[in-house]
């Protein structure tokens, strides 16, 4: 990984373990948190938010920073295959992957990490980028370092 983005990552986490630790009043508003930080903080992402599980193959929009998001996803796409997986999910390039719902038709790149509590999958977080290439299997170690402070 780049240096300069990994020392970007820990910066993010230990200002979000100050803000989300012992003080944060609940899950939605330590989602809100995580996202508000990681997208101003990430020059690179266009959209950075939170899907919540809603039944089988079915989630619907938590909390995020970007432009308008689907409000429910059904069915398919690469969230659901992070929730079904329970994997994160790398896309370089979304137009190589048949499944993807584009919400925003700008996106190019797209990085998927699931939030497990309890051994089960409660909400993924979806980020996206109108660059192609702007994520890779490094970024998953400190997103789900991240997702830990929930």
């Amino acid at each position: 990984m780049d240096p300069k983005r990994e020392t970007r990552y820990q910066r993010i986490y230990d200002q979000l373990q100050e803000l989300i630790v012992g003080k944060s009043p609940g899950l939605i508003a330590a989602m809100a948190t995580v996202c508000a930080v990681l997208h101003h903080k990430m020059p690179h992402h266009s959209w950075t938010g939170f899907y919540l599980v809603a039944g089988p193959d079915e989630l619907h929009v938590g909390p995020y920073q970007g432009p308008i998001a689907c409000q429910v996803l059904r069915g398919g796409g690469l969230c659901l295959r992070s929730v079904n997986t329970r994997r994160p999910v790398v896309a370089p390039d979304v137009s190589a992957f048949p499944e993807h719902i584009a919400c925003d038709p700008r996106t190019q790149s797209e990085i998927v990490v699931p939030l497990l509590q309890a051994g089960q999958v409660k909400a993924v977080l979806d980020i996206d980028s109108f660059s192609p290439a702007q994520f890779s299997e490094e970024d998953i170690p400190p997103l789900v370092k991240i997702l830990s402070l929930l």
